[in-house]
Parts: C-alpha cells; sequence; structure tokens
C-alpha cells in the first residue's frame, strides 16, 4: 500500500517537483527501512511517519522538514545509521532526524525531572535548529491521535507527558492549533467520561 499519495497532493499545493522528489525518496527510503514493521495497531509502521509529514505539510513547512519527519524513526527504530540518511538526503536532513533521535532516547529517573530536563533538552535543541521541535511535535501529535491501541497504563503515562510537556512547548512555539489538538487527546486519554 502506497501512503504517500494523500501527502503528495498535499505537498504539491506548495513545493517545487524537485523538493516534491525528495520527499518521494524519504518515503520510499524510510518504507523500505521499516519493511513490514508493524505499529501495535496493527498498521505499517511507515503510515505513522506519513501521518506526522502531513500534519506538518499542511502547515507548509519545508522540504528539509517532510523529508526529516518521514525518516525520524529509521536510525532508532531500524538498522539506518545516521551516516546512511546524510550519504542519502546530505547533512541538514541527517541532523533534524538526529535531533529527533536524540530526543526520543531521553530517559528519567522521576517525573519531576524529566519535565525540567525534557524541557531544557528541548530549548537547547531549538537553538541549533527549532524544526527538531515541530516534528518532535508532529511525531507526539500522530501518536496521540493513534493512542488507543496501547495499554492503559502506557495511554495514561504519554497522556500526562503530553499535557506537562509537549502541548505547552507548542503553546510557546505560538502553534496554537497543535496545541489546542495535544490538550484535547492528553484530556480525552486521562478522562474519557469527562471529556465526552
Amino acid at each position: 500500500m502506497n501512503y504517500f499519495g494523500a501527502l503528495k497532493t498535499e505537498l504539491s499545493t506548495y513545493l517545487s517537483k524537485k523538493e516534491i522528489a525528495i520527499c518521494a525518496r524519504a518515503y520510499r527510503f524510510a518504507e523500505k527501512a521499516h519493511g513490514n514493521q508493524l505499529r501495535r495497531s496493527g498498521e505499517l509502521y511507515i503510515s505513522h511517519t506519513v501521518g506526522a509529514a502531513l500534519i506538518l505539510a499542511k502547515m507548509r513547512l519545508d522540504c528539509q522538514t517532510i523529508a526529516a519527519t518521514l525518516l525520524h524513526d529509521v536510525v532508532e527504530d531500524t538498522g539506518v545509521s545516521h551516516e546512511d540518511v546524510a550519504a542519502h538526503f546530505g547533512e541538514e536532513i541527517a541532523a533534524l532526524v538526529e535531533g529527533v533521535t536524540k530526543l526520543t532516547r531521553i530517559k528519567f529517573e522521576s517525573h519531576a525531572e524529566a519535565q525540567a530536563e525534557n524541557f531544557r533538552k528541548m530549548v537547547l535543541a531549538m537553538v541549533k535548529d527549532i524544526r527538531v521541535i515541530i516534528v518532535k511535535l508532529a511525531d507526539r501529535y500522530h501518536n496521540m491521535d493513534t493512542l488507543g491501541a496501547m495499554p492503559a497504563a502506557k495511554r495514561r503515562r504519554i497522556a500526562i507527558e503530553t499535557l506537562e510537556i509537549y502541548a505547552p512547548i507548542a503553546n510557546r512555539l505560538g502553534m496554537h492549533g497543535l496545541y489546542r489538538e495535544l490538550e484535547d487527546l492528553g484530556f480525552q486519554a486521562l478522562y474519557p467520561m469527562r471529556f465526552r
């Protein structure tokens, strides 16, 4: 199944053919790297990266950010290295992918440490390139939108993290639509009856 169609349609409204071709190459590269890897919902994993990229395409983000979003999990979840991404797509896209990978790998001992440390590391990542944060926010939004397949305890942990860390960052960046969506999805996951 080709998940790229809807994304290509959206990209064609504002990117050049050359830029769309770069995004198509990133899609094929990610699709091959993820292979038959499945999400907990049973969908092919590539559906997640395309979903996150589509969120950013609707915000009219540049070609490099869209390509990095398509590739954002290949280094972490497959045998692809940073060097492989750089060789195929250049250092700019590889640096964005690496930045998102580093944010994803952050692990904390306590919840309080997670809040402060994650926020600090995200701010530091923004100093190099704010697009790293934007890709991470789209990744989180798509994950929240498809959270239903997760076990209850994991849904709760992810929802709390979203409400306490990611939604406020989206708000601080002036991404108010994304901020409201993350808050709604987090609240829905934590308090489904109150949300209804």
